[in-house]
């Protein structure tokens, strides 16, 4: 058990081991680069998302902001290391925002790839109570804010309840 509860500490990635989640040191100096011990290069496609994720590869992790999580999540980068930083912002705020809208980052945490939550059921698990917060607090958000997160949340919620259904099924 004392392998769940490093999962919920700071300082602490789970790292996907034949199936199994084990915690790792994260150390917030190091890049995703340095940490997956592989450098991609130079992009090879002249794309503003492909650019920033090249970037985002190689800055550390303690420069991450809300929005840097949202593109990486988005694009299904690094989430053994970055699911739990993004946690950690979303259990103090469930709607911290990249640039688009209030809950953008917990809409696109709940929308990562279902065999990460399969592998990762203490991160599902906080990520699950994170969302039913998100949706009971919506009312307290002004008017344009709530639309754009009820909407987003909501179809979000509905995507990682699928993956959830799956985990306990054993099919991802």
């Amino acid at each position: 058990m004392r392998e769940n509860l490093c999962l919920f500490t700071d300082d602490f990635v789970p790292l996907i081991l034949l199936g199994r989640i084990v915690a790792m040191p994260l150390d917030r100096n190091k890049s995703l680069q340095q940490l997956e011990g592989q450098d991609w290069g130079e992009p090879a496609y002249d794309s503003h998302l492909v650019t920033e994720c090249h970037r985002l590869r190689r800055i550390p992790l303690s420069e991450f902001t809300a929005e840097n999580l949202r593109i990486m999540i988005g694009q299904q980068i690094g989430l053994p290391h970055l699911i739990p930083l993004a946690l950690e912002l979303l259990r103090g705020d469930p709607f911290a925002a990249g640039d688009f809208y209030a809950g953008d980052l917990l809409a696109t945490v709940l929308r990562a790839d279902s065999r990460f939550w399969v592998a990762s059921p203490a991160l599902r698990a906080e990520a699950a109570q994170i969302a039913q917060r998100a949706l009971s607090l919506l009312p307290s958000l002004d008017e344009t804010d709530r639309k754009a997160a009820q909407d987003s949340l909501t179809d979000a919620h509905d995507i990682f309840q699928r993956a959830e259904y799956f985990a306990q099924h054993g099919r991802a």
